[in-house]
């Protein structure tokens, strides 16, 4: 075969062939015309320099310039930012939208923070929106914006903060609240020692802000309070010293209570042991049980100290000659904590 008559055998071989290949690839082309389209108009909002603690909100624009209805299957915020509300179904040619904000309490600096929209766009499944500022403490505090305790109930430590302004004009602490009875707080303008060159404006006053927490009204478990200053500072009039920390029992007690089961006077489980311990890591030697007395008749109580600093050992016996019948009552251990005095303990159980 020649290469003429070979070059026109081809060339009509894709001639004949093109008409399908264009119906095939007309189905594919309809469906992707047939779809939705997200557009963002603004993705970045940048608030520029706000002051610490303005809570930042903004709705963004989006979009469908599609055919088809998008739908935003959800909107998740990263870490410092979170979601009030979108649109859900966009219809085409319509714009909805995504309201986002920040509280920049927490912030200092540069802030990005972000919004993943989960779209049916199927050229755009994932999208994001982020606002953008830089947060500056007009009033701030030196170490830092907390106190951390690790203290007994009935005891009280200090602990102090100073306050400093950014702002031209004089700086005034208004009024500050506590958040309990047994959180005092105190302020005073900082001199001598207990200001501080190089923080805040330049001749501005300074405060010194106590904080004393403590006292037998004290709660015990974990801390997890706000102190809130009042203050004339036009830009962040509110700044709140955060209270964290532990107030522990004086001393502990284990068990707090005795069930001897159904038992006879000569069982070894007729005898069962209270064990209290000091936690006072100082001085534990201060914590002294006195002594012990039982309400329940066929029950003895004794206490005696162990080889351990503060701590101690009451020993709860049926005794011998208990009559056969039900125990229920209270052991009352008496102690030198003058917090929580005295302990009772619940007894229960069968003698038979």
């Amino acid at each position: 075969m020649s290469k003429r008559l070979f070059a026109t055998t081809v060339a009509l071989a894709l001639t004949l062939a093109a008409p399908f290949a264009v119906a095939q690839d007309t189905p594919k082309a309809a469906d992707a015309a047939k779809a939705p389209r997200l557009t963002l108009t603004e993705p970045i909002k940048d608030f520029g320099t706000v002051p610490k603690g303005q809570k930042i909100e903004w709705a963004f624009e989006v979009k469908n310039t599609g055919t088809t209805d998008l739908e935003i299957l959800a909107a998740k915020p990263t870490c410092g930012c979170t979601v009030a509300d979108f649109t859900k179904i966009i219809k085409p040619g319509q714009t909805g939208k995504v309201t986002a904000h920040v509280d920049t309490t927490n912030f200092a600096g540069p802030i990005s923070k972000s919004v993943q929209l989960d779209t049916n766009d199927p050229a755009a499944a994932s999208a994001q929106v982020t606002i953008t500022a830089i947060v500056k403490p007009y009033v701030d505090a030196h170490p830092a914006g907390f106190v951390r305790f690790n203290m007994l109930q009935g005891e009280a430590e200090k602990q102090s903060v100073l306050l400093y302004s950014e702002e031209t004009e004089p700086f005034e602490i208004v009024k500050i609240e506590s958040p309990q009875d047994w959180i005092k707080v105190e302020a005073m303008k900082a001199e001598g020692e207990d200001a501080r060159p190089k923080i805040g404006r330049d001749g501005q006053t300074q405060y010194r802000v106590d904080i004393t927490v403590g006292g037998d009204d004290a709660r015990v478990g974990p801390l997890a309070e706000k102190v809130h200053v009042i203050t004339n500072s036009k830009h962040q009039p509110d700044y709140w010293i955060s209270v964290s920390g532990v107030v522990r029992p004086p001393y502990r007690v284990e068990p707090t209570g005795i069930n001897f089961g159904e038992v006879a006077p000569t069982d070894s489980a007729a005898t069962r042991t209270v064990t209290l311990r000091s936690n006072n890591l100082k001085t534990p030697e201060n914590f002294i049980v006195t002594g012990a007395e039982s309400a329940i008749a066929g029950v003895t109580a004794e206490v005696k100290p162990t080889a351990n600093k503060g701590e101690y050992e009451v020993t709860l016996q049926v005794a011998k000659d208990a009559k056969p019948g039900i125990l229920d009552g209270n052991i009352l251990i008496h102690t030198s904590d003058k917090t929580k005095p005295t302990v009772t303990i619940p007894v229960k159980g069968t003698v038979k």
